[in-house]
């Protein structure tokens, strides 16, 4: 598929809602809100026409795309009088196509956004998304119920709402996986597995007995669990978790990351990391060979059965951190409306109906019933051959939990997510995202600065306590006292005015 261009519809339906929306644009036509189809009168005045959106999501390009869009615009048109031409962007080259074809103003009027992809925060302050806090009231009450209100709390971006959060897992937490295989080999326990710290009789016992397993399978992007959430990813600038007085700290000056720090240099030294730990992107070969014992990796009900059936292996695992609800976990997976749309209405009642009908989604989701999945019963469903030709990525699309369920899985499923969500607790910066625009300069240095000790540090590949003092020294003189100051005076800013 071409990346600039929408795709040929190809149903009479489209190419009559296409006709149509032509003739309204060149007459100066308003968004339709209309739930009324075309051709349909009300009181001997021809009803509104129907409305072209154009979607950009994330993920490869699937084979049938144009095959299911025919679909669901048949739908869409009985539905909301609209049609959508749905477009996808490769993983790689989402954010960087997308950033290209929003600042030339082209054709765009829903796109998916993230704290990963196309960054949420940093767009909204661009000006590429339309706010939409009064659009959820009048065109997407459903999505306002659905939603835990934490995903549009912790989604706001100076205090406005700018894009949906998918509904799925709300929380962040982390767990420690380990090979079964491994642990009823040895006949080794997890209980009372928590801390990092609690690891060490585990490790000490797997690395003399299984010579050929990296007994702790981190890679580059490790860093210890210290109760702190980072104003910026990997910077050292951070609020505890448990804070009283919302104070900016250097987790490098604090004595819980130290502690971290010297137990992660303590293993590497012991060989229970792999040597080359600061420059591995992925331990994702060892994890498929079964060369490995224990990792630690962010969870979500039922997580062990997805791991074991995707490593070939069993795998259990064991809390290593408290659910909490963090800004990135609630932006991990977003729907913007583009600032440039002319049917900003029409596009809220799109995204309403793709995150409440479960007919839409699964559509969208999975493909067409009796070509690519047969349904087992109303809420199970099994993939068809053909589902190879039509496998979008779940998260990105919507409501997560009105999708079919497989045979394997449980039939509580969406239960437990409702649960998992509910144990979540609100980061006490859930809603705050650091303008960094005053401070660019800093932020650029500090990056420089990062990329020189991070890794190494975190990783355990050299020793903390001579190099943290270093790498302190060099984030300063880079202006790290600066933009905390900068930091500090937004945050204290932000917590006024939610005491208002």
């Amino acid at each position: 598929m071409d990346w600039g261009k929408k795709p040929v519809a190809k149903s009479m339906a489209v190419l009559l809602a296409s006709a149509m929306v032509l003739a309204a644009c060149g007459g100066g036509g308003e968004s339709g809100s209309s739930n009324n189809a075309a051709g349909e009168t009300n009181g001997g005045a021809e009803a509104e026409q129907p409305v072209n959106l154009v979607w950009y999501t994330i993920g490869t390009p699937q084979k049938d795309l144009d095959r299911v869009n025919e679909e669901v615009n048949k739908y869409l048109l009985e539905k909301i009088n609209a049609t959508v031409d749905m477009n996808m962007l490769d993983w790689g080259d989402y954010s960087q196509k997308m950033g290209v074809m929003t600042a030339s103003g082209e054709e765009v009027d829903i796109m998916f956004t993230a704290s990963w992809a196309f960054d949420y925060v940093q767009n909204a302050r661009k000006g590429a998304f339309y706010p939409i806090d009064e659009l959820l009231q009048t065109h997407g009450k459903d999505i306002v119920a659905t939603l835990d209100p934490a995903f549009l709390e912790g989604s706001k971006v100076d205090g406005v709402n700018y894009g949906i959060p998918a509904n799925k897992e709300l929380p962040a937490q982390e767990v420690w996986r380990f090979n079964k295989t491994l642990l009823d080999k040895h006949g080794l326990s997890i209980d009372g597995v928590y801390t990092l710290q609690s690891l060490e009789p585990l490790l000490e016992k797997i690395k003399a007995a299984e010579p050929n397993v990296t007994p702790l399978a981190i890679a580059r992007d490790f860093v210890p669990l210290a109760g702190y959430d980072y104003l910026i990813e990997k910077m050292p600038f951070a609020v505890k978790l448990d804070t009283t007085d919302y104070k900016v700290v250097n987790i490098f000056e604090t004595p819980e990351m130290m502690e971290q720090l010297q137990t992660m240099h303590k293993y590497y030294k012991a060989g229970y990391i792999a040597t080359e730990v600061a420059t591995l992107d992925t331990m994702n070969d060892a994890l498929m060979a079964g060369t490995w014992f224990t990792d630690r990796a962010a969870t979500q009900p039922f997580a062990d059965n997805l791991w074991s059936a995707s490593y070939g292996m069993p795998v259990v695992s064991t809390p290593a951190s408290e659910p909490v609800v963090y800004n990135w976990s609630v932006m991990g997976s977003m729907q913007a409306i583009s600032a440039n749309t002319r049917y900003p209405e029409k596009a809220m009642e799109f995204l309403n109906l793709l995150n409440s009908d479960a007919y839409l989604r699964n559509l969208i989701d999975s493909g067409i019933e009796g070509v690519h999945y047969k349904k087992v019963s109303d809420n199970v469903m099994e993939n068809l051959p053909e589902s190879s030709n039509y496998d979008m990525p779940t998260f990105s699309l919507g409501n997560v939990m009105l999708t079919y369920l497989y045979p394997e899985d449980p039939a509580t499923k969406w239960d437990e997510f409702k649960k998992f969500n509910d144990s979540g607790v609100p980061s006490p910066i859930l809603g705050f995202n650091f303008d960094t625009s005053g401070v660019a300069t800093e932020i650029a240095s500090l990056q420089n600065v990062k990329e020189e000790f991070w890794q190494a540090i975190m990783t355990g590949t050299v020793d903390p306590v001579e190099n943290v003092p270093k790498a302190i020294e060099k984030f300063k003189a880079a202006g790290l006292d600066k933009v905390m100051a900068e930091a500090q005076k937004q945050l204290d800013a932000w917590v006024a005015s939610k005491a208002q």
